[in-house]
C-alpha cells in the first residue's frame, strides 16, 4: 500500500477540492494516459488495483507512470463511540484529483493494446477519466 515514509504531522484537515489541475495536466513520459475529467479522491488500493489491472493487459511489456501519489491522511472515528474525545486515527492515504491530472502514462507499446489496458485501469477509479493521447493532450480544462 502507498504512503509517505514520514510526515510533519500526523493528521490533516480534509480542506477542499476546488479548480482545475495545472500540474501534471499533459503528457510527459508516455504515448497515451489517462486525465481526470471530475474532481474526486483516489485512495491507495484504487492506485493499486488499477495499476494492477493495466501491467496484467500490457503482459509487463513497454513502461508506464504513476503521476499521483496519496499523501493525504483521512482519519475515521471508530463505530458506535460519542462524539468528541479528539480526531480518529488515520484510516487511508488519499489524494486530491482536479480536473485535467494526468494520473497514468504509458508508452512502448501498441496503441490498441494500450488503449485496452487504460480502459481496464479506468473503470478501478472513482471519477469520471478520459483516454488521451500525445496529439490531444495539450487541451486545457
Amino acid at each position: 500500500m502507498m504512503m509517505p515514509k514520514r510526515t510533519k504531522y500526523r493528521k490533516q484537515q480534509k480542506g477542499r477540492n476546488k479548480g482545475k489541475s495545472f500540474r501534471a495536466n499533459q503528457l510527459e513520459f508516455g504515448t497515451i494516459g489517462i486525465k481526470a475529467v471530475t474532481r474526486g479522491r483516489i485512495n491507495s488500493r484504487q492506485i493499486e488495483a488499477a495499476r494492477i489491472a493495466m501491467t496484467r493487459k500490457l503482459n509487463r511489456e513497454g513502461k508506464s507512470w504513476l503521476r499521483v501519489f496519496p499523501d493525504k491522511p483521512l482519519t475515521k472515528k471508530p463505530l458506535e463511540t460519542r462524539m468528541g474525545k479528539g480526531k480518529g486515527s488515520v484510516e487511508e492515504w488519499v489524494m486530491n484529483i482536479k480536473p485535467g491530472r494526468i494520473i497514468y502514462e504509458v508508452a512502448g507499446v501498441d496503441h490498441a493494446v494500450a488503449r485496452e489496458a487504460l480502459t481496464l485501469a479506468m473503470h478501478k477509479l472513482p471519477f469520471k477519466v478520459k483516454i488521451v493521447s500525445n496529439e490531444d493532450s495539450h487541451e486545457i480544462y
